[in-house]
């Protein structure tokens, strides 16, 4: 397994306003302005002689410089200065061994996943309507190294960003029920305002955050998809997902057929496991469509019902647990952006304390003078390092609050997987309607055959072909059934699973939170204390002022 190097220190102020580039605009012309008495500032900016105490064995270690590479949104990145596309520890390997995700990555199929070397290629030529402008797309180098493997082969694949997307499709397909990784968004903004380089490192990052998540779901990890998609050679060897307008024309062009020329309008049981709204049977989504509005506004009792209680209330609960993750994400992210104020202001504070104290020294004629200007460089250096202090613990508060924004993430497969299990049950109670339909015509029919001396030979062809329908439509109700109950059992699994790692990530959150607060609060306080003591002369001579008069 390869090793990575630990990402370079984000630089401060990488931002468009001038004023988040304050901080280490301080700290650079505080140097450039004290060069002129090194002698002095040099003792002022030592370290201070009242370090922080150590932290007992088993407790964080806070480096300014790690990161991880699952903060994602762009709104804590941008408040910290730091890039989309930094690489990180688990650029090249896994997650840090110091989170719940490293044991979830450590049981998963691969013991490395990344991806890098962005290129840009050219289209096929058939693709261009002009001739010599053939259109470009971004390819990435996907590696991989599956952990049973005994030879360690390396699997190295380049995929382009519409693979990612044929991947997704397929696993939404393969996994109904389960809670997916959603894929990065395509974001076409983005890709117009931002610059090409970074909005490739930002794709690049997303693309290799999403392969981690998707190797440590228990499920997906071990399927032939993923194993396909990271170890194919050549071109992507999923077949391609069909755009919706395709299917809609295709659906819409079999309508009239099983509308006018009697084309067997029943579902094959192939076809009922995934959603009618796909789109190729225009006639099925009708149906459903009438199923629901049936069910919904008619006040119509379907034939068969969501019973689960457990799941319902689940339900509720997970749609209350989303509007709290929403307040606390919007509340971290205030946090986030009052820290890095915090870090401008300190940062400003110093600069203004090095031009005073210039003024002081240069135009010093007392020692009383002299005293105050050395002084001041002291507050200045305490206020710089202060600065420093809040941008670095600003990327530690992103660091473990960055899970609320994970779990948010995650709702987002848990309403799909919700949706997929009330749109396997609309494709049931479709169903069994249909079959109540196609009984009470077989008994329309038959009453009025009886009525007809040797019966009606029309109406008693009719009802056998009537009975035909009803065994295939019993054949999809099955099929129908399996896949309803698959899907309920997958939530159920589902849930238990999300409850787990909801309970070890935000214990370690909360756990890294707290110190981090109190780490940084304490080497700060350490900074001011020691300016205290080197300027407790003024005390002491106010002190005596007060007594001789």
């Amino acid at each position: 397994m390869m090793s990575s190097t630990p990402p370079p220190e984000p630089p401060a102020g990488a931002g468009d306003d001038d004023m988040e580039s304050l901080p280490l605009a301080a700290a650079s012309d505080y140097a450039s302005v004290a060069s002129t008495f090194d002698p002095l500032l040099s003792s002022a900016s030592a370290a201070s002689p009242r370090s922080p105490p150590s932290r007992a064995a088993g407790a964080f270690t806070l480096s300014p410089t790690s990161s991880s590479s699952f903060v994602d949104p762009p709104s804590y990145a941008d408040a910290t200065g730091a890039g989309a596309g930094s690489s990180s520890p688990r650029s090249a390997s896994s997650p840090s061994s110091s989170s719940p995700r490293s044991a979830r990555a450590a049981a998963s199929e691969y013991a490395l996943l990344a991806v890098s070397d962005p290129e840009t290629e050219a289209e096929p030529a058939a693709t261009s309507l002009v001739p010599g402008s053939a259109p470009t797309y971004v390819s990435y180098l996907v590696t991989s190294v599956r952990r049973g493997d005994p030879t360690q082969r390396r699997h190295a694949v380049r995929r382009r960003f519409r693979d990612f997307v044929t991947l997704a499709d397929r696993l939404a397909e393969a996994f109904r029920g389960h809670f997916v990784p959603p894929r990065p968004d395509k974001n076409t903004v983005e890709s117009q305002v931002m610059q090409k380089d970074e909005f490739v490192a930002q794709r690049r990052a997303a693309l290799e955050r999403y392969l981690w998540r998707l190797a440590e779901h228990p499920a997906i990890g071990p399927s032939d998809e993923l194993r396909v998609f990271l170890q194919a050679e050549g071109k992507m060897p999923l077949p391609g997902s069909t755009d919706v307008a395709s299917r809609m024309l295709d659906g819409a062009a079999r309508l009239p057929r099983q509308l006018i020329a009697g084309e067997e309008a029943v579902a094959a049981p192939q076809d009922v496991v995934q959603p009618a709204k796909g789109g190729r049977d225009l006639l099925r989504i009708f149906k459903e469509l009438k199923q629901s509005v049936v069910t919904d506004w008619g006040g119509v009792k379907p034939p068969l019902v969501e019973e689960d209680r457990e799941f319902l209330e689940k339900k509720v609960k997970m749609q209350e647990w989303e509007q709290q993750l929403t307040s606390a994400s919007q509340e971290a992210e205030a946090l986030v952006k009052a820290q890095q104020d915090m870090g401008e202001t300190m940062g400003a504070l110093g600069l203004a304390f090095v031009r005073l104290t210039k003024l002081e020294t240069e135009e010093a004629m007392y020692d009383s003078q002299r005293i105050r200007a050395a002084d001041s460089r002291r507050v200045a250096t305490a206020a710089v390092k202060t600065s420093r202090a809040c941008r670095d613990l600003n990327a530690q508060t992103v660091k473990y609050l960055d899970t609320l924004h994970e779990h948010l993430s995650i709702m987002l497969s848990v309403h799909t997987a919700f949706s997929d299990r009330a749109s396997a049950l609309l494709t049931v109670q479709t169903l069994m309607s249909d079959l109540a339909s196609l009984q009470s015509r077989i008994e329309k029919l038959e009453a009025a055959s009886s009525k007809i001396f040797g019966g009606d030979r029309a109406r008693i062809r009719k009802v056998e072909e009537l009975r035909e329908t009803i065994r295939a439509t019993e054949d999809a109700k099955f099929c129908a059934l399996r896949e309803y109950d698959r899907i309920k059992e997958n939530n159920r699994s589902e849930l238990q699973r999300l409850d787990r790692e909801r309970k070890e990530d935000f214990l370690t959150m909360l756990k890294g939170f707290v110190t981090s607060q109190a780490a940084y609060a304490e080497k700060i306080v350490d900074g001011w204390e020691t300016v205290a003591e080197e300027t407790s002369g003024y005390a002491r001579g106010s002190d005596n002022a007060i007594l001789g008069s």
